[in-house]
């Protein structure tokens, strides 16, 4: 049945593409009463998994989620206004797809079925963001200062000129470490102050906040005991023959829940480290293009190193992504992108010393580097490959293959994005059998802009586990997820 939707909806999207009628409205211009602005946006996706197969529990079912989200924004003299409210609907979750032991949640749909009281349908209204921005802080042209409940992205504080470069900070760079869970259905905000200055060619920001719970559970009004500071200085060092930027980071995390830490040490070392998670993770990123005769040539690159304190241990981690792409002038009428990667996500190499090496992924939107979100980017080595076609102004087609490995076999396959909720850690860890490879990721999605208002993207993502997840998952090592996701905005 999934098979069929699926082709269904590659036949479909086309016509509705090539339809003029749908094509009217070519420019977004949202509503206006008054001296306020309105804003809206609803984004409806139903979820086929087909997580691997456990011996208990159910890992092939469907499910419907649904954002809604509805803003008011008044721009006063030198003050923004902002107050938006968002419900996030979920249906048909399901109640049996949790398996005992380290096979646990068969998905994202047993994550959302645990983190709202085992509930199949639920919903609620909270406030997304509520915030004042003040410009001209102190004085200074391109200074603001927002307060309040906001979202942020961490990698996106220099707005890039070049469609390339903006580009790559948009799908490449963006929330590795901070972001809004935005994949979700509730997602994350923060709750603090964010400061900017811009000047042409160069941002300088700092962060203070608390992210909201939510991601997972539909009550997004609270707080959790989580708190970090981030700061960054961006620079754009183009030149007429070269396009590209610089931007330096640190964050201080800083955790404080009562809850047990997930990582490789035994269960009952664990449930007695009730210290603190305290992590200031530096590093800093590279992104330039170079356009030629034969087409755009582009590279990226992004680091980072952590220290600092995991409870009773030291942490000491890194992640290093290092990528290369090449937009050849050939078949302009389908304007090709190929990209290809390597990332390395460091991890612990000995449960029983007093060190964490296990890269700490933070408070990130997972599932930008994890399109299948069986994964995130702990304890993780993933080479990958990436086409991206244009065959219509309005159609986007993606493709991406990745050989998925742990860094250290000792250490576990990790997934999650984060915390979320004052009883749940926010990342989930399973122990192997000491291997390393993980499984190889083969996806496809198409994304059609029918116009101005209204999107529609189907994906399919197909995992073949390897030796790790046969392990865990004797009875079946491949799993798969379809989705069928529209968006409409007013």
């Amino acid at each position: 049945m999934t098979l069929k939707l699926f082709c269904a909806a590659l036949v479909l999207i086309p016509t509705l593409v090539i339809d003029p009628s749908l094509e009217a409205q070519d420019t977004f211009t949202p509503i206006q009463v008054g001296g306020f602005t309105v804003t809206g946006s609803v984004r409806d996706r139903i979820e086929n998994w087909g997580w691997f197969t456990p011996n208990t529990g159910n890992p092939n079912y469907t499910f419907d989620g649904n954002t809604i989200r509805m803003g008011i924004s008044q721009n006063v003299d030198r003050y923004d206004l902002m107050a938006e409210f968002e419900v996030p609907v979920l249906l048909n979750l399901p109640s049996n797809a949790v398996a005992t032991g380290v096979q646990g949640q068969l998905g994202l749909g047993a994550s959302y079925y645990v983190a709202n009281n085992k509930t199949s349908n639920t919903a609620m209204l909270f406030p997304k963001q509520v915030f004042i921005r003040m410009h001209k802080v102190l004085g200074m042209d391109g200074s603001t200062l927002q307060l309040g409940r906001f979202e942020f992205f961490d990698g996106m504080e220099l707005k890039s000129a070049d469609p390339t470069l903006q580009a790559l900070k948009r799908d490449r760079i963006q929330q590795r470490l901070i972001g809004t869970f935005s994949y979700t259905d509730v997602l994350r905000s923060f709750d603090g102050i964010h400061y900017a200055y811009d000047q042409p060619g160069v941002n300088y920001t700092l962060v203070a906040a608390v992210p909201t719970r939510g991601v997972f559970q539909v009550d997004g009004w609270g707080w959790n005991d989580v708190a970090f500071g981030y700061a960054s200085a961006t620079r754009d060092f183009s030149t007429p023959s070269a396009t590209s930027e610089l931007r330096l980071f640190a964050i201080f995390y800083d955790d404080w829940r009562p809850v047990t830490k997930v990582d490789n040490r035994p269960a009952a070392v664990k449930a007695a480290d009730h210290g603190n998670i305290k992590i200031t993770t530096l590093g800093g990123h590279y992104v330039g293009d170079v356009k030629t005769s034969a087409g755009i040539f582009d590279v990226m690159a992004e680091a980072a190193v952590q220290v600092g304190e995991w409870g009773v241990e030291q942490q000491r981690a890194s992640m290093a992504d290092l990528e290369a792409g090449f937009q050849p002038k050939m078949l302009p009428r389908l304007t090709p992108w190929l990209q290809a990667g390597y990332y390395f996500g460091s991890g612990d190499k000995n449960p029983n010393d007093n060190t964490h090496g296990t890269f700490f992924q933070l408070l990130p939107t997972p599932r930008a580097y994890a399109r299948f979100p069986f994964f995130n980017m702990m304890n993780n080595v993933d080479r990958f490959g990436i086409l991206t076609l244009h065959p219509h102004k309005r159609v986007t087609l993606h493709t991406e293959a990745h050989s998925l490995r742990l860094a250290s076999g000792a250490d576990l396959w990790y997934t999650g994005g984060g915390a979320f909720q004052p009883d749940a850690f926010g990342f989930q860890g399973r122990a192997g059998n000491g291997s390393t490879s993980l499984a190889n990721l083969y996806d496809f999605n198409v994304d059609v802009n029918i116009n101005a208002h209204l999107s529609v993207t189907p994906y399919y993502g197909y995992a073949q586990g390897k030796s790790v997840i046969e392990f865990l998952y004797p009875k079946g090592k491949d799993g798969h997820l379809f989705f069928l996701e529209t968006n409409y905005r007013f």
